[in-house]
């Protein structure tokens, strides 16, 4: 059953049109219920103790939904940023330029490798060695050939989709990778990152997927010096097309 679903393009699409809905149905009245009964009873429990061992003063600050017995983690973020976190410590460039990646990483990473972050949404954030700078990845605000280090992480799949307020371009992806190339110098090195599948997909307004060799194709002239896929909660060496839809991570180097 479920194999069939994966091939019929029409059931995916009337299940994520459903899906789109649940944003606003998630009112869920007995399970509120249910987690507010655990919360007063864990207070109540709390304030026999409280009594005899601190004298601090009680506020409620519900928060109902982090008695799990995981850790929730999204895969894909959690392998490509610290994949790319490895990578620019081993380059230990003078200074990282990032292109719409994860705000969260990228400052984490400014404070090793000072950073310039560019982006349509501003920053109101400061933060030492991160310096950010608003601009669209269609018209990047830099020199053709003048960076070294360049990175962006789960970006280009969303450009002319509309999602972010951008601009309907069917083949806005491709005109944000030409801008990257532009923009990175002659042996410079880009760190990039983008859904994959069996073949080249648009899932509107989401994202988009490329196939392996649409990538290669799209950074001709480039050297691919390493690719990683993350399929599931697991990362590979290879890209495999059984395993249909993934995420692809690149390190590709300037040759021309």
């Amino acid at each position: 059953m479920f194999k069939q679903f994966k091939r019929n393009r029409f059931l995916r699409s009337i299940y994520f049109l459903f899906i789109g809905l649940k944003e606003f149905f998630k009112f869920k009245p007995f399970l509120l219920v249910k987690q507010y009964l655990w919360f007063f009873n864990q207070l109540k429990k709390f304030s026999k103790l409280k009594n005899k061992q601190n004298s601090s003063t009680i506020e409620l600050y519900p928060c109902l939904f982090d008695n799990l017995t995981f850790t929730p983690i999204e895969p894909i973020y959690f392998f490509q940023d610290t994949w790319a976190a490895k990578k620019i410590f081993e380059l230990k460039p003078t200074h990282h330029y990032d292109i719409g990646s994860s705000a969260k990483t990228i400052g984490i990473l400014s404070q090793f490798v000072p950073i310039t972050m560019i982006d349509i949404r501003p920053i109101e954030l400061e933060l030492e060695n991160l310096f950010f700078q608003k601009g669209s990845i269609l018209e990047l605000p830099f020199k053709d050939n003048s960076i070294d280090s360049l990175s962006s992480l789960c970006v280009v799949e969303h450009i002319g989709l509309g999602r972010y307020g951008d601009a309907i371009d069917p083949l806005g992806s491709e005109k944000a990778i030409n801008e990257l190339k532009r923009v990175l110098k002659v042996g410079g090195i880009i760190l990039f990152s983008v859904p994959v599948d069996t073949e080249n997909k648009i899932f509107f307004n989401a994202h988009r997927a490329f196939t392996r060799e649409y990538i290669l194709e799209l950074f001709s002239g480039f050297n691919l010096l390493e690719e990683k896929y993350i399929y599931g909660t697991k990362m590979y060496d290879n890209y495999d097309q059984d395993k249909g839809f993934g995420t692809g991570l690149y390190m590709f180097k300037k040759e021309k």
